[in-house]
């Protein structure tokens, strides 16, 4: 019967809170990483996910909400909601168009879906660096 082995790998976990983390890159975009001291990462994440959430804006991408009783509706406002802070910003400016129009107006729209689902992923890695189930480069 063969014999195997077992060896613990020390784990670095951040000195803050993972939940904290996820938390904080989840609300703002790239403070995750800034919290896990990645600020290059972290500055990359926030042009990227704002400057596209903004650009699907400028397009006439309607922002969606959660009152409306479209199955559609209620997908796009969850998927805009992975980044709430340009999304409340979003909603109180009355950016954006109110509904879909054109091609350039569903373009906007999926633009600002995915720069929230880019968010949530952004967060996700964060809490991984912050927990130490990922190495950073």
């Amino acid at each position: 019967m063969a014999v195997t082995q077992t060896t613990n790998v020390p784990v670095r976990q951040s000195a803050v809170s993972p939940t904290l983390v996820l938390l904080a890159g989840w609300l703002v975009p790239g403070l995750g990483h800034v919290l896990v001291k990645k600020p290059i990462r972290a500055a990359l994440l926030f042009v990227s996910i704002v400057s596209m959430f903004f650009l699907g804006m400028m397009m006439h991408g309607k922002v969606y909400s959660a009152t409306n009783g479209d199955v559609l509706d209620l997908l796009g406002f969850v998927g805009q909601m992975g980044s709430p802070l340009l999304y409340v910003i979003a909603h109180a400016a009355s950016l954006g168009g109110q509904a879909l129009t054109d091609t350039v107006s569903d373009y906007g729209s999926k633009f600002a879906v995915v720069a929230g689902l880019l968010n949530v992923m952004a967060a996700v890695d964060a809490q991984s660096l912050a927990n130490g189930r990922k190495e950073g480069l």
